[in-house]
């Protein structure tokens, strides 16, 4: 009778396997998918997808990770000026998550494109882009899963509350610093007094008198100067280089001035721009005045 029971559970065995081979299997493929997950969110916080990745990395079992995911046509001749605008948001947001502290694999950003991925807008009866769904971990996607953005709107901040909402990851936004403020109120500021001042310390009003040649190329070694080598006469390239230099230098102090409400990083990048151009002013003063004393960064 013992020989029987020992063949029996050979046979068993041998047809069937040992009961954890489906369980190992399932593990070994979950493994893979979130490792591919983890090498694509390394190098752009929010991955693209096309058809095939969709239904192998999404659609089929197993998965233990929620997706994010962006439907979207972002090619020129869509049209679609909104569909940039959200992307703009949702890149954000995935940055957001993917440089924080508490990044993990419970959760991915992932987009797909309608030129990329027709297939699968076809495959969930999407007739409209922008459109945001949450894949969760278990189970199909509820109503509650798909965002409400013409309620909502697209702000980064908005997505990531029902992030929060649908995933219990909670995401702290942070946006990159905006310089453009800034400097498009420096720009505003130089105007009309600042952008004067600037284009006569350059010398543009001798260039406008003398008449100046851009630049000599010396005929025997075919070498060209932009910079005159004497105080009395300078080249038309030269007024462009100091009145470059010169607007470095107030950016800089623009800078400055705005990072007193701003960012650290406002405040180095002033200070490099004011200490670099300041210093190459210096080193052209002094190879036009020879015998010139001061000299910063640049000997």
């Amino acid at each position: 009778m013992f020989y029987k029971l020992l063949i029996v559970a050979f046979l068993a065995v041998s047809l069937y396997g040992t009961p954890s081979d489906g369980q190992k299997k399932k593990e070994t493929l979950l493994s893979e998918k979130v490792s591919q997950m983890m090498e694509w969110a390394s190098k752009r916080a929010v991955i693209r997808l096309n058809g095939e990745k969709f239904r192998r990395l999404i659609r089929a079992p197993p998965r233990n990770y929620s997706v994010v995911i962006m439907f979207t046509a972002l090619q020129t001749q869509r049209q679609c000026a909104v569909c940039k605008q959200a992307d703009e948001e949702y890149q954000i947001l995935a940055n957001s998550w993917r440089y924080s502290s508490a990044f993990t694999n419970r959760i991915f950003f992932a987009m797909v494109d309608f030129d990329e991925g027709s297939d699968v807008f076809q495959m969930l009866n999407m007739n409209s882009a922008p459109t945001f769904i949450n894949f969760p971990a278990k189970g199909k996607p509820k109503p509650a899963d798909t965002y409400e953005l013409q309620v909502r709107g697209f702000a980064a901040e908005q997505l990531a509350r029902w992030v929060a909402d649908r995933t219990d990851v909670h995401i702290r936004v942070i946006r990159p610093p905006n310089y453009a403020g800034p400097l498009r109120a420096g720009l505003l500021e130089f105007y009309p007094v600042e952008c004067f001042v600037l284009i006569m310390t350059s010398g543009q009003m001798w260039n406008h008198i003398r008449g100046p040649p851009y630049a000599h190329k010396n005929p025997n070694t075919g070498q060209v100067s932009y910079i005159h080598g004497s105080s009395q006469a300078q080249f038309v390239a030269e007024t462009h280089i100091v009145l470059l230099f010169n607007a470095a230098v107030t950016l800089g102090m623009v800078l400055l001035h705005e990072a007193a409400t701003s960012d650290l990083v406002m405040c180095v990048a002033g200070i490099g721009l004011v200490l670099l151009f300041f210093s190459w002013l210096l080193s052209i003063f002094r190879a036009k005045y020879h015998g010139y004393p001061y000299s910063f960064l640049f000997g």
